[in-house]
């Protein structure tokens, strides 16, 4: 490639680059009342800076090719911190190892800008082979927290290419640069994923969230979303897990669930956004739903809504692992509107936006699944009779 052509390539790269980062978003005009979504991506690998991507070094890269090539951006924690709107993404690259990097918005839903270089996570003794999926959880001892799941490879079956464990890696920062690795939490349990940490102690506690499974993909018989408290962080151990949300047959949760971001706390209960699992025939089927717990005993559900909160929706269904929908952040301003960015089909990150309002009266007045179609029926039925009572009594 000559310098000329050099140059302008590298030219229309840093303007398409801009373009693509400066994109305004728009809400959706039309929604359920429960959110609304916006009309575009907040992230996309486009969005990744390009001198993560490329060498512009004409002499070692004279064709200007991309060398370290991005295959997705999603998954990303999130937090309102010093009047920016952050996230923590999950960025894989094309040689399928996923990394964080921290981006950065003005107002939560475009223009997010991602920092100077991604986060070197510190390594134990055995060293993470593949982490992912960060909850990031202001907690009221002072520090960030960064719960992720670190993948190792299983090393009682070395012919098993395919077997691993995972488990919940823990990191804590106070300026989201400098990172402190902390021992991973240990359960007696399995095998761990979308492990969340409670904001709040609890009886003097560090409370978390867990998801215990029997292996690396299947959960086995038990599973669901635990609660267990560990009296350090740094060495934390559970002793004691339960499980507080229960998977079922034929509901959206029959083959997996897990917590979403930590929960958000209201004058009425803490609100939950967790995703449930079942299987199709065209694979594994992904979506949100939410559920309130008791303000002093937050491993006590009090509201769950049936069905789901958060679907994959036209676009939304394809991508590099197809009808998927996951989330691991949101923010809630002081005014109550809440920000909630969910991945798509393992590929890119979007926004929902709502208010503390709407998700209670969502949570408390939405009716729960009946868990049989003939009750399914009874209750449309009841609201048929019910809207037909209030057009008489408008008219």
């Amino acid at each position: 490639m000559n310098t000329n052509l050099f140059q302008r390539r590298k030219q229309a790269l840093l303007e398409a680059h801009e373009t693509h980062i400066c994109k305004p978003n728009e809400e959706e005009l039309l929604s359920n009342g429960i959110y609304s979504r916006w009309q575009n991506p907040v992230i996309t690998p486009e969005s990744v800076p390009l001198n993560w991507r490329y060498d512009f070094s004409e002499t070692d890269n004279p064709f200007l090719m991309e060398r370290l090539g991005i295959n997705a951006t999603f998954n990303a924690g999130a937090i309102y911190w010093r009047d920016k709107y952050i996230i923590a993404v999950r960025i894989e690259g094309n040689d399928r190892k996923s990394f964080f990097a921290i981006a950065e918005s003005e107002n939560g839903v475009d223009n997010f800008n991602f920092w100077d270089a991604p986060i070197l996570v510190p390594q134990l003794d055995d060293p993470d082979t593949n982490a992912y999926d960060m909850r990031l959880v202001e907690h009221e001892d002072g520090y960030i927290y960064g719960l992720f799941c670190t993948e190792r490879k299983d090393k009682s079956q070395p012919k098993n290419l395919a077997a691993a464990i995972a488990e919940c890696g823990i990191i804590r920062t106070k300026d989201l640069k400098t990172w402190e690795r902390l021992p991973d939490l240990v359960t007696h349990s399995g095998q761990q994923r979308n492990v969340v940490l409670h904001p709040e102690l609890i009886d003097g506690k560090y409370a978390f969230y867990t998801r215990p499974q029997d292996g690396f993909i299947s959960v086995g018989a038990g599973g669901g979303i635990g609660w267990g408290l560990s009296k350090e962080i740094i060495g934390a151990e559970i002793l004691d897990e339960q499980v507080v949300d229960h998977r079922f047959y034929h509901t959206i949760k029959e083959t997996k669930n897990g917590l979403g971001p930590a929960p958000i706390k209201t004058d009425e209960g803490w609100l939950h956004l967790a995703h449930g699992v079942r299987n199709t025939a065209a694979g594994l089927r992904y979506v949100l739903y939410m559920f309130m717990t008791d303000l002093d005993k937050p491993w006590e559900i009090i509201h769950a809504p049936g069905g789901h909160f958060i679907a994959p929706h036209g676009d939304e269904r394809v991508g590099d692992v197809s009808n998927v929908v996951f989330s691991n952040g949101w923010i809630c301003e002081e005014d109550g509107r809440v920000l909630i960015y969910y991945a798509s089909s393992d590929t890119r990150l979007h926004v929902a936006t709502s208010t503390v309002d709407q998700l209670v009266d969502y949570v408390k007045n939405t009716p729960e699944d009946p868990m049989f179609s003939h009750l399914s029926v009874q209750q449309r039925l009841d609201l048929i009779e019910k809207n037909k009572r209030q057009l008489a009594n408008d008219e």
